[in-house]
């Protein structure tokens, strides 16, 4: 019982690290330049195609992967680095991180192209998984994204971007609920680092890309499903007792996890105004509704169409505020269109 008491304590505690791929409430600005979806539309991909993908066990290569991670990073400096715009990137010190850890970054890559990913069974008597490893790749993933964005490689960026998303999705096929909650945190990091992707000058449009992802992205109902399943051992009230205390914890994973797809939604969204400014003189659309010529999804907190309003400035862009949510899980965007 102790070692449950002392799971639901991590559990909550990564919960609420999920957080940190939405570290603020205000509208993040979009400088953006237009640019046409892709033609055709398997140029640019997110995830690995699957003619790139191997029958290999994704497992092995992430426990080698953690393994030939570096010690003595400063974490907390690659996360400063982050916060800058790609144009203030110190990329000499970051491609020095990066280059630290490409072993670990060459064994992540094999990993994402693996089509099955078997997780060793977890049972409550079992030790937490470690993830401190994980969140440190994460970042140095994102890091080289970054990196590629500021020097406006964008294939470079691509293929980091692919790494981490094939991670975040084989995270959600795992048997434990906090394993679950660090891939929707990973897929969200990405997120953050296609907004700088889309505000590089003549960066690809990723609509075509962003669309063919599947949702929902990360998977956490099966992870869900089996940590309730492996309270049956416990006497009816303590099982009762223990899916009561962890019910918020679930319901705020699900939450997570469709903020994800809705982020997704969003910045597809973007894209097909980046797309119809291309087509239509560099002008921003007055409503989504006139774009016609690809489909614009809706906002999945809302079930309609993403509110959108044309401004002194450019455009506004936001999801409305889940139940249960709050304004950061609420995608809110300021864009304005260079020329």
């Amino acid at each position: 019982m102790k070692r449950v008491f002392i799971f639901l304590t991590i559990l909550l505690s990564v919960s609420t690290s999920a957080e940190a791929s939405r570290s603020s409430a205000d509208p993040v600005e979009l400088t953006l330049y237009p640019a046409k979806a892709a033609e055709p539309a398997q140029t640019y991909r997110l995830l690995p195609s699957a003619d790139k993908q191997t029958d290999a066990d994704a497992v092995p290569l992430y426990e080698k992967a953690i393994q030939s991670v570096p010690t003595g990073i400063d974490l907390k400096r690659i996360q400063d680095w982050l916060k800058l715009p790609p144009d203030q990137l110190p990329q000499q010190q970051a491609e020095e991180v990066v280059q630290k850890h490409l072993e670990s970054m060459r064994l992540l890559a094999r990993a994402a192209r693996c089509k099955v990913c078997k997780w060793p069974d977890w049972k409550p008597e079992d030790d937490i998984p470690d993830l401190g490893p994980y969140k440190q790749l994460a970042f140095v993933i994102r890091l080289w994204a970054r990196l590629e964005i500021s020097r406006r490689q964008y294939e470079g960026a691509l293929a980091a971007m692919q790494t981490a998303l094939g991670m975040a999705r084989h995270l959600g096929q795992a048997p434990t609920f906090i394993q679950t909650l660090v891939g929707a945190a990973t897929g969200g990091l990405v997120c953050r680092e296609i907004e700088k992707f889309v505000q590089g000058k003549d960066s690809p449009n990723l609509y075509a890309a962003l669309a063919e992802l599947p949702e929902p992205l990360v998977e956490v109902e099966k992870a869900i499903e089996n940590e309730k399943a492996n309270l049956k051992d416990y006497n009816v009230l303590v099982r009762r007792q223990f899916e009561k205390q962890l019910e918020p914890a679930h319901d705020r994973a699900r939450l997570i996890a469709k903020r994800l797809d809705n982020h997704v939604n969003a910045l597809q969204v973007v894209e097909a105004i980046r797309h119809y400014a291309a087509t239509h003189d560099g002008q921003l659309p007055q409503t989504l509704g006139d774009i016609k010529d690809m489909a614009v999804p809706n906002d999945l907190m809302s079930g309609k169409a993403f509110e959108y309003r044309r401004t002194a400035t450019g455009a506004a862009l936001q999801a409305a505020i889940p139940d249960g949510g709050n304004e950061r899980d609420a995608v809110h965007y300021k864009i304005a269109l260079k020329k």
